[in-house]
């Protein structure tokens, strides 16, 4: 029986990591500058990776850099100067991948493209510091790329997308919807993320679902099946279908696995013993 143990530990330890709750996170009112916008999802649609930018560094730079490294990518179309939301975003965002035990240039990349067409990309470098500073994960900042361009291409881009977004002249800044693109590693939309917080159970399956399983562990992939993403809180939420799939599977596993060899192993144990009482019963010699 305790040969067993590690299958039924295993088992019912991934049974309960499906049914655990997921904390609801709060849902603020929308400021009044972005009533009006929205985004529109194009799921699975290829972005138009010939689009140039320039990196942080000045390089001149194409979308499609980013999509030859076999693994998936977070995009943001944020920008420097915005006074809170993209501050608060990032912030989140770093703080989520900060609990992941994958790394930025290693399972992941993250891409953000200005969409202030007059932000330079000395700013954009700037930028880059601070939040590589904050993810203070040494070796992974070939893995954070903070681009900068002209507004045909950041036009394209956030169409591409379907973020809607725009200026408004007498606050003199740029109002637009908290979300992050998690795309495949060929350039296709795989999920969006809202809001300005993700915890890191968010951000490990959106990325082990872009990938196709080409990053995460068995168990990686198990969660995933176990979670369905709600298209409402931008979250992932346990599915009740799955749950009670798993849990039949569960209840199939053990009792094949382990009641049925434990009984039958009893049970031929105690047909020995019969045999062996009987056999010391005979007389000598008989």
């Amino acid at each position: 029986m305790k040969r067993y143990f590690p299958y039924i530990t295993m088992t019912f330890l991934s049974w309960a990591l499906c049914i655990m709750p997921v904390r609801a996170d709060r849902m603020e009112k929308a400021p009044k500058d972005i009533e009006s916008l929205d985004v529109i999802e194009h799921l699975d649609s290829h972005l138009p990776v010939d689009l140039e930018f320039q990196d942080s560094s000045g390089k001149h730079v194409k979308l499609g850099d980013y999509f030859k490294k076999d693994r998936p990518v977070i995009l943001s179309m944020n920008y420097s100067n915005c006074p809170m939301l993209c501050s608060l975003q990032l912030t989140a965002l770093v703080r989520g991948l900060r609990d992941l035990e994958w790394s930025a240039d290693q399972q992941f990349d993250f891409v953000s493209v200005s969409i202030d067409p007059k932000e330079t990309y000395q700013r954009a470098h700037l930028t880059k510091q601070k939040y590589f500073k904050e993810y203070n994960r040494a070796g992974t900042a070939d893995g954070w790329h903070f681009l900068t361009g002209k507004q045909p291409a950041i036009t394209k881009l956030a169409k591409a997308i379907g973020l809607q977004y725009k200026y408004v002249e007498e606050r003199k800044e740029y109002a637009h919807p908290a979300v992050l693109v998690v795309c495949t590693p060929d350039g296709r939309i795989s999920r969006y993320l809202y809001g300005v917080q993700f915890p890191e159970t968010t951000l490990k399956l959106a990325l082990v679902e872009a990938s196709e399983g080409k990053i995460g562990s068995t168990i990686d992939r198990f969660l995933l099946f176990c979670f369905h993403y709600d298209e409402t809180s931008g979250r992932y939420a346990p599915t009740a279908l799955n749950i009670m799939k798993i849990g039949g599977f569960a209840t199939i596993f053990i009792i094949t696995v382990v009641v049925i060899p434990y009984w039958r192993g009893r049970k031929g144990r105690h047909s020995l013993e019969i045999v062996q009482t009987q056999t010391n019963e005979q007389p000598a010699g008989s």
